[in-house]
């Protein structure tokens, strides 16, 4: 970074500041590729339950609307909805263990819940999920004479 000679301490230290700031929340808003999400799957597999959720493969889709994520076990493949990007990692590691979650259970039954009981972010990504679908049905106030 280039800083101009004639700030003084304070406020380069403010621009400094400023920037790591910005930095990171670019860094918040990047959208991880196919191969990212497949590695953070399976790191997220050996973390919580112990690698043995094996995914052939991660990927994002556009067809999934109304869903967050799907799974086919027979094929080891996961999908995630683009509307996931750019939501807090910890939903969409929420949505990485659910789904890796089928490929050891299938349907929702007590076991499949036992298995994300381990992951301590699972109520507050459910709330969170929750939250985007109740705003989703709100009406929407219509647009104004500035937009």
């Amino acid at each position: 970074m280039l800083i101009p000679a004639r700030m003084s301490e304070a406020e380069e230290q403010r621009w400094v500041s400023v920037m790591l700031d910005k930095l990171a929340a670019q860094e918040s808003k990047r959208v991880l590729g196919d191969d990212e999400l497949t590695e953070r799957a399976t790191r997220l597999s050996a973390q919580y339950f112990d690698g043995r959720a094996r995914p052939a493969s991660v990927r994002w889709v556009t067809n999934q609307n109304t869903r967050w994520g799907s799974c086919t076990p027979a094929e080891g493949s996961i999908r995630l909805s683009h509307r996931l990007q750019g939501m807090p990692e910890y939903v969409i590691d929420y949505v990485l263990l659910h789904e890796l979650a089928h490929l050891l259970v299938p349907g929702h039954g007590p076991r499949f819940w036992r298995l994300l009981d381990a992951y301590p972010r699972t109520e507050r990504a459910r709330g969170y999920l929750e939250g985007v679908v109740a705003a989703d049905r709100l009406p929407h106030a219509p647009p104004t004479r500035d937009e």
